[in-house]
């Protein structure tokens, strides 16, 4: 990874839990559509969060899912605060993550966001339509409620623009006037695909969603070696 100062544009709350934290780095810097950043806390206080944008994106985009306060990730935002209110500046080390985009697969795509994994997916969805790709590719957005899908607009978007994409939003609790899955986000995959089988998977979420759901889809015929996920690298 390199370090790299930033420059805090904006500290913005997409709802009462989620905040969206805008970069714009002083050196441009690599990555691939689903890598992460760590925010410099302190010399040995690294704090990982996906980059929502694709490559060479002007600025970098994160989501923080902070509804917590004193929490972990209610620490780097009021940190943005702070830096936005005096220089402006942030330390960043990127890019990190083997859980990117695999462009040159033609394997039909199946994305997985919970809460604020969508920013995860955001950048891989992104660098897709940045390389012209037409894949077939479909995205599952679970939420516990439709003001946790924070930016469902964009993903109906993507869904309405490109004949290869269908965006799935899953929400446990809703409406009746919801245009949507009701139900668990792994049981409404389950309940959607008899076999995996052939697909590129790529997930991101809470840890104990993710290490649930690769039990859900080892018994559909998931191939592991195309699962992807950075939090498979914690846990077992």
């Amino acid at each position: 990874m390199n370090t790299i100062s930033c420059k805090i544009e904006t500290v913005t709350p997409f709802n009462d839990a989620v905040y969206q934290i805008i970069l714009k780095p002083e050196t441009a810097f690599d990555f691939k559509a689903g890598q992460y950043l760590c925010v410099v806390m302190g010399e040995k206080d690294k704090r990982p969060f996906s980059i929502a944008s694709a490559p060479n994106a002007e600025y970098i985009e994160l989501h923080i899912g902070a509804a917590v306060s004193e929490s972990y990730p209610m620490q780097v935002v009021e940190r943005m605060k702070e830096c936005l209110a005096n220089d402006g500046l942030i330390e960043i080390e990127a890019p990190g993550g083997e859980a990117y985009l695999r462009h040159e697969s033609q394997r039909p795509r199946l994305l997985i966001a919970g809460g604020t994994g969508f920013s995860y997916i955001k950048s891989i969805v992104e660098g897709q339509i940045a390389l012209g790709q037409k894949i077939e590719t479909t995205l599952y957005w679970g939420c516990r409620n439709a003001d946790a899908m924070y930016y469902e607009t964009i993903a109906r978007e993507w869904h309405d623009a490109h004949p290869w994409l269908h965006f799935v939003p899953v929400l446990e609790e809703a409406g009746g006037d919801w245009k949507g899955k009701k139900a668990n986000l792994l049981a409404q995959i389950k309940t959607d695909f008899v076999s995996l089988h052939g697909y590129d998977i790529y997930i991101a979420g809470r840890f104990d969603m993710v290490g649930a759901a690769r039990e859900v889809f080892r018994a559909i015929g998931v191939e592991e070696e195309h699962l992807y996920g950075d939090a498979f690298a914690f846990i077992k």
